[in-house]
């Protein structure tokens, strides 16, 4: 059990570390003042993080490869 928790803060960490490249490289605008984003609006940008997060850890992973 502790494993498993240990693993979750351990994907957690990395996440948070990931976010400022993954929110870069997902490009997404902040909102206007007073203008709150749509449920629609919310999930489409959900997906777009979630898109980027996947290059961003692949790049540092690529990153971190030895010189071949």
């Amino acid at each position: 059990m502790s494993a498993d928790i240990d693993r979750q803060q351990a994907k957690m960490k990395e996440f948070m570390q990931l976010l400022p490249l993954t929110v870069e490289l997902a490009g997404l605008s902040h909102a206007e003042g007073g203008r709150p984003f749509t449920e629609a609006q919310l999930e489409g940008r959900a997906m777009a993080i979630r898109a980027a997060y996947r290059v961003a850890r692949q790049l540092v992973l690529d990153v971190a490869k030895p010189a071949e």
